[in-house]
């Protein structure tokens, strides 16, 4: 199960980032959920969205084309995302897709 915590911007106003904490698996049986809530906190975010995957123990092919589609949903609403952290096996499933080098990665 993946786990969403959004932590709520600081008090340095719109410079300051949305975080959120990814945890568990990103696969077939979670994305959708996944997809829905992280559609939501782009509605309360700041002009940058952090997407911290410490903690996230498997990515699949449906769990990467939920971090493209939420890029692309970011980038209409003038909102930039990150990717911070990614575990080895993510980091590698992002660097053979290409991925990588279209999802800004924060270290």
């Amino acid at each position: 199960m993946t786990v969403v915590d959004a932590a709520s911007p600081t008090e340095a106003g719109a410079a300051a980032a949305t975080i959120v904490n990814l945890s568990g698996k990103i696969d077939i049986f979670t994305s959708t959920l996944l997809r829905r809530q992280l559609t939501d906190t782009l509605r309360h975010s700041t002009r940058l969205l952090i997407l911290d995957l410490s903690q996230v123990s498997f990515c699949d092919a449906s769990g990467l084309a939920v971090l493209v589609g939420i890029q692309h949903r970011a980038r209409a609403q003038g909102i930039t995302l990150g990717l911070a952290h990614p575990r080895p096996y993510t980091a590698q499933m992002l660097r053979l897709t290409g991925l990588d080098r279209s999802l800004r990665m924060m270290s």
